[in-house]
């Protein structure tokens, strides 16, 4: 595995570069050119000349810098996350383009924003899966949710039925909640907290397969144990499923 660098720009093209060599305004204000100039990304490259799906992001410019790498945040100057990488119905990986925005406030207090489309086309990293729930099936099994059963899916390991509770770190890291179910059949869910006092996704209909649930940052505030506590819970208005596992990647 190899890496190359990227400026930001409307394509990813190859080019070598001395960040040091360019010219920084010193009034506390500096052009999105300056911060581009000064910016790079490093994605990692197959050995067969694939994009891979590890995205870097790094910046010399005197800003202070929030990335967004495919929908999710990180600050400080360097920023690194491993992506997805599609696959067609022959379970070959597809081109999967993500977005990568980096947001920069200067000292006099002036914003800036730019942004560039990678491709990722093969896993050179692959991503980990770190269970919630279902790891081990015979100490964790499989279980099927009754309609209007609020404890069945709560996040709790002393309110809910089955699930534990969500780690602060998995909450405030943002992560994409991933639910293996089979038996589907109608599934009509609500998205909530274990208090009832908010709603995040609402009708959500889930097939068998795996289901992606994002966690946002109001979610993190009002769900961990570090913030109000109220527990992520999910509630079937309507259809049958059986929920074998719930994890995330990284």
């Amino acid at each position: 595995m190899k890496k190359i660098f990227l400026f930001f720009a409307t394509v990813c093209v190859i080019v070598a570069c001395d960040p040091t060599h360019e010219k920084i305004s010193n009034d506390g204000h500096i052009t999105v050119k300056e911060l581009m100039d000064n910016t790079i990304v490093t994605a990692d490259v197959a050995d067969n000349g694939q994009w891979g799906n590890v995205i870097y992001c790094t910046t010399s410019a005197p800003v202070n810098v929030t990335w967004n790498i495919g929908g999710k945040d990180f600050i400080g100057n360097y920023a690194t996350r491993k992506m997805k990488v599609n696959r067609d119905d022959s379970g070959n990986y597809t081109d999967t383009k993500y977005t990568v925005y980096v947001n920069a406030l200067c000292a006099d207090g002036t914003k800036l924003l730019d942004s560039v489309i990678v491709t990722c086309q093969t896993i050179t990293d692959p991503l980990q899966k770190i269970y919630i729930y279902g790891g081990d099936p015979e100490k964790e099994p499989p279980f099927s949710p009754g309609a209007w059963d609020a404890a069945a899916m709560r996040f709790s390991s002393t309110e809910g039925a089955h699930l534990p509770t969500i780690p602060d770190d998995v909450y405030f890291g943002l992560k994409t909640l991933i639910f293996d179910i089979s038996d589907a059949d109608g599934v009509d869910l609500k998205v909530m907290n274990g208090w009832w006092s908010n709603t995040y996704y609402d009708h959500v209909v889930w097939k068998d397969g795996l289901n992606e649930l994002q966690i946002t940052e109001t979610m993190a505030k009002e769900c961990a144990k570090g913030g109000e506590g109220r527990d992520l819970d999910l509630m079937l208005y309507g259809g049958t499923m059986t929920l074998k596992s719930v994890y995330y990647e990284e």
